[in-house]
């Protein structure tokens, strides 16, 4: 029977498990968030529609949200796990296994974790889940986190960029005077292995609203570089649609990096700025009913 598709064009989290699993095994066996995001769109053929629809007020879109639940349940069933540095892996006794019976997966899920117990769990969508269980890689820290850079001062945003870059290898980062023209926000340099540099011009924009970042943006942003920026990186708290992806990645042109407000927000748990770690423990609760 065909799936029909929610009125948003966005598949149902629940629809996103045997295609996320199917991703990874055609990447060999694994792959990060990115790599698995664009290969599903590719797979489903999934229109700008649905891939542009964000994710309430947060930094996500819609399709990143449910694919984020797709993974938790893969991840909590057994069939994938990932590793520190956010790769994601397929169990070596799923990476033959053609489909999975989604029945039992959110059935094996739920009585793992009976906070998510839904009447009709494959019907619901994300936005149905109960909100008291999150998708490990959405954490309630991170909703809080995205909260305050969205509310802070567009200056103080830039000057938290500068420190991330340079947290992040890269060297006389400068952030430009406050003009306020939509071009430029800083200059810097990043060195390779101790040997290649590259001069780079960044622009990082907080933004209020949800609606992603459009290809206009990008243009105006290259047109804004100098002949002697090698490298150019757009930061934003947002997203960016389809068509601002294609032309940062336009053949011939100067390509332009992008960060969004999910990888920045993960970058600066990694480089440990303004965010402590908690140690934190995951309860077996299959293991202490079996033991």
């Amino acid at each position: 029977m065909k799936k029909i598709m929610p009125q948003s064009g966005v598949p149902n989290y629940s629809d996103l498990i045997n295609p996320t699993l199917k991703v990874l095994q055609s990447l060999g066996g694994s792959g990060k968030n990115d790599e698995i995001y664009d290969e599903v769109i590719k797979l489903l053929n999934l229109p700008d529609s649905a891939i542009d629809v964000p994710h309430g007020e947060g930094s996500q879109s819609e399709l990143e949200y449910r694919l984020a639940w797709a993974r938790t349940y893969l991840k909590k069933y057994g069939a994938i796990d990932n590793s520190a540095r956010a790769v994601w892996s397929v169990a070596s006794a799923y990476m033959n296994v053609e489909e999975l019976d989604i029945n039992e997966v959110i059935r094996k899920v739920k009585s793992l974790h009976p906070a998510t117990k839904t009447s009709k769990p494959v019907s619901k969508t994300i936005s149905e889940v109960n909100e008291s269980e999150f998708p490990d890689e959405i954490k309630p820290w991170r909703k809080k986190l995205y909260d305050i850079l969205i509310n802070m001062d567009s200056f103080a945003f830039e000057r938290l960029s500068q420190r991330l870059l340079r947290e992040s290898g890269f060297t006389h980062v400068v952030v430009t005077k406050k003009s306020g023209d939509g071009g430029i926000d800083g200059f810097g340099k990043l060195k390779i292995n101790g040997i290649f540099s590259f001069n780079i011009a960044f622009q990082c924009k907080r933004y209020k609203d949800s609606s992603p970042i459009g290809s206009p943006a990008i243009r105006d942003f290259r047109g804004s570089l100098t002949s002697n920026i090698e490298k150019a990186i757009f930061i934003t708290t947002s997203t960016f649609s389809k068509a601002a992806k294609a032309e940062a990645s336009e053949p011939g042109k100067l390509q332009i990096d992008l960060m969004e407000g999910e990888e920045f927000i993960s970058k600066l748990a990694e480089c440990g700025i303004g965010v402590k770690e908690v140690k934190d423990y995951e309860i077996d609760e299959n293991y202490f009913a079996t033991v």
